[in-house]
């Protein structure tokens, strides 16, 4: 049976809950975006990141837990903490959380410190702009956008709560900043 669900209505993550069907979904505050299933060159690139990452986690910090999508990222405003209160969750490809108390059963309820999103034709004007606000607005440290033919633009809260410019890597060897000293060379993701 096909869930219907009214395009028009402000959800709420208690909604989201209650949809058990195996569709993707996100939730931006309260809009409905069903995502569609990634290509192999983005698992890929996704797999081969995501393995950096967790290596780096693994054999530098060990304080911080990686997660990969789908994995439900509530973005609460105002500190609200209840279900019907929240209005956004995303899933984003990637993200990295250094604050494990905001880690629970059911994901992440707050900021991830990184997110990475690895853009598609039907993801790439959503994760520029709409995600790049959202992401900025509450406090994710550092933004990756993927661009799996180009390579990778890095984003970095500033003091003021607002993203820099962006940095721009094609190839060699990009900062992963929420760690210090750590790099990832792209060419062993682009490979």
């Amino acid at each position: 049976m096909e869930l219907l669900l009214d395009p028009q209505k402000q959800y709420t993550y208690a909604d989201y809950l209650t949809w058990l069907d195996d569709k993707r979904r996100e939730l931006v505050n309260g809009v409905i975006r069903t995502m569609s299933a990634p290509v192999e060159k983005h698992q890929r690139i996704c797999g081969d990141l995501f393995g950096e990452l967790r290596q780096i986690i693994k054999n530098n910090t060990g304080k911080c837990r990686i997660y990969q999508s789908p994995f439900d990222v509530r973005l609460p405003k105002n500190g609200e903490k209840k279900d019907n209160q929240i209005y956004t969750v995303v899933q984003p490809d990637i993200c990295i959380v250094c604050d494990l108390s905001k880690i629970d059963r059911r994901g992440c309820l707050g900021a991830p410190d990184m997110v990475v999103e690895i853009l598609s034709f039907s993801t790439a004007k959503y994760d520029t702009t709409r995600k790049f606000k959202l992401y900025e607005e509450v406090g994710v440290r550092e933004y990756w956008i993927v661009y799996p033919s180009e390579g990778v633009e890095v984003f970095i809260l500033q003091p003021d709560g607002k993203y820099d410019e962006g940095t721009r890597y094609e190839m060699g060897k990009v900062p992963v900043h929420i760690f210090d000293g750590i790099e990832i060379d792209l060419k062993d993701i682009f490979d």
